[in-house]
């Protein structure tokens, strides 16, 4: 093992790994709960709350992500100041965006899947739209909301390696990092070129997080859905 590989994997573990996971677990919840509400919106036959929240939805889910990405951080400042971000918080609402906007599709899907029966009931338990929702419909589409949320889970931390764009702490812009420190000629650097073991062991970390969430996501889908 040459000389850097230990100071190396610990700062893609302690600065790129932490920074990948609290964008991802951050994104996920503002998207979970962002989504399950314009979703759950999304079936009331209301024409311009719908049309406004399809709005929404086809907007982002259809641009690609690094264009988001471009538009809140560089974007958006050049309205006004006030929007200046940054780039966590950048990243943060780009992946919420996009993954808003997947998992209001998903929660529009899962509602609409349960049976008429089932909010008649509600109704006649004398449950108003929120409760009825709220106590009885979101309970049971959850279980069908569940292998979207795996998936997109796995796209979220996947995509953080676009923030690495704009300067972000995510893993792979410390790989990047720590690729240009160890292939610096001594004494700032090592002089090796470590580029294909640093970027591997990147690789083999999102391999380590991605894949069992796949094999999940797959069996959920099969037991659940």
């Amino acid at each position: 093992m040459p000389e850097w590989a230990e100071p190396v994997a610990r700062y893609l573990l302690e600065q790129g790994l932490v920074g990948t996971l609290r964008i991802a677990a951050v994104s996920l919840a503002l998207s979970t709960a962002i989504g399950v509400t314009l979703g759950t919106l999304l079936t009331i036959r209301f024409a311009p709350s719908r049309a406004l929240i399809r709005l929404y939805i086809e907007v982002w889910r259809g641009l690609p992500i690094i264009v988001t990405l471009f538009i809140v951080y560089f974007g958006a400042p050049a309205i006004s100041l006030r929007f200046e971000m940054d780039p966590f918080t950048a990243g943060t609402v780009t992946l919420t965006l996009w993954g808003s906007a997947q998992i209001a599709e998903a929660t529009r899907g899962a509602v609409q899947s349960i049976s008429r029966a089932q909010h008649e009931a509600a109704s006649a338990l004398g449950f108003g739209w929120v409760g009825r929702h709220v106590s009885v419909i979101l309970p049971q589409a959850a279980r069908r909301l569940l292998p979207p949320l795996v998936s997109l889970l796995i796209g979220i931390v996947l995509n953080t390696t676009l923030i690495g764009i704009i300067g972000g702490a995510e893993l792979l812009e410390a790989a990047e990092r720590m690729v240009e420190v160890v292939n610096a000629p001594e004494p700032a650097g090592f002089g090796d070129r470590g580029e294909f073991p640093i970027y591997a062991g990147v690789m083999l970390v999102f391999f380590l997080i991605c894949f069992p969430l796949t094999r999940l996501a797959a069996y959920l889908e099969r037991r659940l859905v």
